[in-house]
């Protein structure tokens, strides 16, 4: 496998994590409470974010955990 295609994998992997986040939190706060929805404002606030400040910490993990690809939001 090249870089590129786990480069690729690692972005996918970021989409699935956030999109989990997105859909748990509203299910939450369906079921539960409505409080539940401030992490997907969260979630919303730090990707709003990220271009800017070039800090995701789905990335800072996946950059942990997958270090033969190119780091990606790493904050530089």
């Amino acid at each position: 496998m090249s870089t590129t295609q786990k480069d690729i994998i690692k972005v996918r992997v970021h989409d699935g994590i956030v999109g989990l986040l997105y859909i748990g939190s509203i299910a939450l706060a369906g079921q539960f409470d409505l409080n539940w929805i401030y992490v997907a404002v969260a979630v919303a606030a730090l990707q709003i974010l990220s271009p800017f400040t070039k800090f995701c910490p789905v990335y800072t993990i996946l950059n942990k955990i997958m270090p033969d690809t190119t780091p990606i939001q790493n904050g530089k």
